[in-house]
């Protein structure tokens, strides 16, 4: 059930290169024979590099000491029980008397008891794991978040659990005691915690683990949802990433198709007359008749899969950020266009574009744009994510093309990159 993949493994492919950083075999391998399915331990001798340009002991103490962390981006937690925040937090100060900051004297104070930092949604705070979510994220095609467990010597941070999202761990400084051992209740949703099933983790955590191994810096470790875990540091302070992807799942995909139910005549009629909810029987004929309707109601397949992908994408849109844009580095860009300006599509921007009535439209995000037909060749040449001068764009004039990049740069879809 659990392997530590051989050091000369095929890597992962360019096109999915944050991926491939975490794991030391194929990505088509990955995806066949792990995701989802069982842990992949990837040895640090087996990658090649470290995560140092990601993460640091010196990264901790700068967002500890100096950038106003708020709660809940930071939380602790001593023996298994998480702290309150009054513990480690207090007021800024004169100008930033905001209560729930961090206090990094409080914090040394805990820590030195033995209690562990977690600082979370670091793919909001953090610029190297900024652009390393938002490219993970392009290559699982997933939502993905990233924490980090700064643990004390010889501690623990929480007791045996399952996550209801899958994980990388990223293993920054020091060492950690990781035990792991299959799921009591398998591929569990978010509505599904791990407490929900408290007493069976307990007892599973007693039986013999299927991983139980030391992470030093370097080493990678995937966990699919509902496998149990715990971590104890060892010897110096122990750091490491856990990036959590929130995995898309087939009762997604149903909660997307049932949204087709509106549209069915048969299945917007009312339920007879006095019906009583708490037979069985009587509500066995309404049940079967409202199958038959739904399988009708999704007999098209195109259309369902149509709908499925537009729904999904819209989550997942919602649920992650496009590549940050710089408003005022844009704004004077916009200024100084040229031919010879060089744009290129924002990065992780998904977008729709569709022509019709001699206008070309444009979807992206809250974004819906209208431009003449003419920039369709330009848009698609952008939207491959190429960088290109503005005199270059296909089918445009310098003078048009220059009007239309201004549009596209003032409503985030471009950046400039020079």
């Amino acid at each position: 059930m659990f392997d530590a993949a051989p050091q000369d493994a095929q890597r992962g492919s360019v096109l999915r290169p944050a991926l491939s950083r975490c794991i030391n075999i194929s990505t088509d391998e990955f995806a066949r024979d792990y995701w989802s399915r069982r842990p992949l331990l990837s040895p640090a001798d087996t990658l090649g590099y470290g995560f140092d340009d990601l993460f640091s002991t010196d990264a901790v103490d700068e967002l500890v000491s100096e950038r106003g962390v708020r709660t809940p981006f930071i939380r602790m937690a001593h023996e298994g029980s998480v702290l309150k925040p009054a513990r480690y937090t207090a007021s800024g100060g004169f100008g930033a008397e905001v209560g729930d900051q961090v206090s990094s004297d409080k914090v040394l104070a805990e820590f030195a008891g033995g209690a562990t930092i977690v600082l979370q949604g670091l793919h909001r705070l953090w610029p190297p794991l900024i652009d390393f979510t938002r490219r993970l994220i392009d290559d699982v095609g997933h939502p993905a978040q990233v924490n980090a467990y700064v643990t004390p010597a010889s501690s623990r941070g929480f007791d045996p659990h399952y996550d209801t999202h899958d994980v990388f761990v990223l293993q920054i400084a020091g060492e950690k005691h990781w035990t792991i051992h299959a799921p009591v209740h398998a591929d569990p949703l978010s509505n599904q915690p791990w407490s929900d099933h408290a007493e069976a983790v307990a007892a599973a955590a007693e039986q013999q683990p299927v991983i139980d191994q030391v992470l030093r810096p370097g080493d990678a470790l995937y966990l699919p949802r509902g496998w149990i875990h715990s971590a104890k540091a060892l010897g110096d302070t122990s750091v490491h990433l856990t990036i959590g992807m929130a995995a898309y799942t087939r009762s997604d995909v149903v909660d997307a198709l049932l949204s087709v139910v509106g549209d069915a005549e048969d299945l917007r009629t009312s339920l007879p007359l006095g019906i009583d909810l708490t037979d069985a029987d009587a509500l066995r004929p309404v049940v079967e008749q409202t199958v038959q309707a739904l399988m009708t109601a999704l007999a098209d397949s195109d259309g369902a899969s149509e709908l499925a992908s537009r729904r999904l994408s819209s989550r997942l849109a919602a649920a992650t950020r496009p590549e940050p844009v710089r408003p005022l580095a844009t704004i004077a860009a916009v200024t100084a266009l040229s031919g010879d300006t060089r744009v290129r599509w924002r990065g992780s921007l998904p977008a729709r574009i569709d022509e019709a009535d001699g206008r070309v439209r444009l979807r992206a995000r809250a974004k819906d744009l209208s431009l003449p037909a003419e920039a369709s060749p330009a848009l698609r040449q952008l939207a491959e994510g190429e960088d290109v001068a503005i005199r270059d764009l296909e089918g445009l004039d310098d003078a048009s093309a220059i009007v239309v990049v201004r549009r596209l740069l003032r409503e985030g879809i471009l950046v400039a990159t020079e």
